[in-house]
């Protein structure tokens, strides 16, 4: 593997993207919009599951908690998986598996059925993600061409959920059961178009077999790790049952670790990790996603609960931000290939802290335009800035047969980050929730999650800011014409001619 690029590199010639290019890019985008779409339109939707199922605020925990669960505790086995047994068959399986759990948690009448379903959903997940992303970092050369791809890929997935907020808001009020259902017509859709246009990739050739100790180890020490942070706040962060399995995790991490140095084919090969410019990507990953969910969780129930809006006035409230995104990421491969990942990281992390701290402006009377607004637009450019900007540089410089590897491996990054820095928020507005609940009183026992979100975000500018430090040249990545041709052919895999 070659050191990750992140400075700007040098231009290749201007390639016309065939049809049938732009279809193969848009089944990854349509499996990634359904991705996010699905994150956001559960979250609306969960008092009228509640009130149709009869389900406790407890059990409610567990329609997100389980997608959580299967997502970010099956991400690195997923990521391995595609790069051995083939990036396009493991991809359309797994979409396939994606649109049945959609029909199933639209059909049942039961809590543990929908929480199934949405475990299943998530596990499938793990497997579309870090194999769409591989499919694109093999399909499209290193340089402006993936830029440009990754760009348009995330920001599907910022617009599936913005979408998401605003159709489960309108949804939800006909029946709940249509924003479960809704997903399954889009991935049937996606999987026809998938099976024609995919390109098919070999699987990886002369491994040394298959590391199943490793693949045991990594997958339940991702499931024990989300399962103990999600059920945290509810058993108490310093009850026993939480310390032995925060304990159990990091023994089975260190017997992870242990094994992946000595396996010949490991799940994840340690020595990606010696880059800085991979560990920046992969921290910066778990500070942005971290405190954006926490910060959504808090407006969410801060609109909600103290200042009365409905789901759709709350979904239109965060409008803004998604559309924001929506229209600018196209343009940040562009930026990329002028300024570089690191400042790009380092501007959308500055505007998200930004963001983030003048919502502590707010009271029980707000003025939207003058007081949320200015918040959600900064926080929109910052997601546009970061996400596509992450992605870029945790996947630049490496090879194709480890691309799956490293897709995976950022996507653990962001979903265990969301589900750390969500439950310690959780924790912390726990812990000041007022003995007399008057709105002003609960208003106050938010600020200090505003506050933590605010300072994993800080982290998150300061971990990107280390990376500004090694200004000296690198060698730039010259692409071929030969290369960005075979990208096109149907059947051929891009070879990129490195200095």
């Amino acid at each position: 593997m070659t050191s990750p690029l992140t400075l700007p590199t040098a231009p290749s010639p201007e390639v016309r993207w065939t049809p049938r290019l732009w279809g193969t890019l848009l089944v990854l985008c349509a499996a990634m919009f359904l991705d996010a779409l699905d994150v956001s339109m559960v979250g609306v939707a969960l008092p009228s599951i509640g009130t149709d199922l009869h389900l406790s605020t407890s059990t409610l925990q567990w329609i997100v908690s389980g997608y959580i669960l299967g997502y970010g505790g099956l991400l690195l086995l997923g990521g391995r998986t595609a790069d051995l047994l083939g990036r396009r068959q493991v991809f359309l399986v797994a979409l396939g598996v994606f649109a049945l759990a959609s029909l199933l948690g639209g059909l049942v009448d039961s809590g543990p059925l929908l929480i199934a379903s949405r475990f299943v959903k998530g596990l499938s997940a793990a497997f579309t993600a870090p194999a769409g992303l591989s499919i694109i970092t093999t399909t499209f050369p290193e340089g402006p061409l993936r830029n440009r791809a990754l760009s348009i890929y995330t920001t599907c997935a910022a617009t599936g959920f913005s979408m998401g907020l605003v159709l489960s808001g309108l949804l939800t009020e006909a029946s709940w059961r249509l924003t479960m259902l809704l997903p399954a017509p889009i991935a049937l859709l996606a999987l026809a178009a998938g099976l024609r246009l995919l390109p098919r990739s070999a699987r990886e050739e002369n491994h040394a077999g298959y590391d199943v100790p490793g693949a045991v180890l990594g997958t339940a020490s991702m499931l024990l790790l989300v399962f103990t942070v999600v059920q945290a706040p509810g058993a108490g962060w310093a009850s026993a049952r939480t310390l032995l399995s925060f304990l159990a995790v990091a023994v089975l991490l260190t017997a992870f670790v242990l094994v992946e140095r000595r396996s010949p084919s490991p799940l994840i090969r340690l020595g990606v990790l010696r880059s800085g410019s991979q560990v920046r990507a992969q921290l910066g990953a778990v500070a942005f996603f971290g405190s954006y969910v926490g910060f959504q969780f808090l407006t969410t129930l801060y609109m909600q609960s103290l200042l009365g809006w409905s789901a759709l006035h709350t979904a239109l409230a965060f409008l803004p931000a998604g559309a924001l995104v929506a229209v600018s990421s196209t343009k940040v491969g562009a930026i990329v290939d002028r300024f570089g990942t690191p400042r790009l990281i380092a501007a959308g992390f500055a505007l998200m802290v930004a963001g983030y701290a003048l919502f502590l402006r707010i009271d029980l009377d707000p003025v939207y335009a003058a007081v949320i607004l200015p918040s959600m637009l900064l926080i929109g450019a910052a997601c546009a800035l970061v996400f596509p900007s992450l992605n870029i540089q945790a996947t630049n410089g490496v090879e194709d047969h480890e691309q799956g590897m490293v897709s995976g491996l950022l996507n653990t990054s962001v979903q265990v980050g969301g589900a750390i820095f969500l439950a310690v928020v959780t924790a912390v507005v726990t812990a000041a929730a007022p003995a007399h609940a008057t709105a002003h009183a609960v208003l106050d026992s938010y600020r200090p999650g505003f506050m933590v979100v605010t300072g994993v975000a800080v982290a998150g500018l300061l971990i990107t800011l280390t990376g500004l430090r090694d200004r000296r040249p690198r060698p730039s990545v010259v692409v071929a014409e030969s290369t960005v041709e075979a990208a096109v052919a149907e059947e051929a895999r891009p070879v990129a001619v490195r200095d």
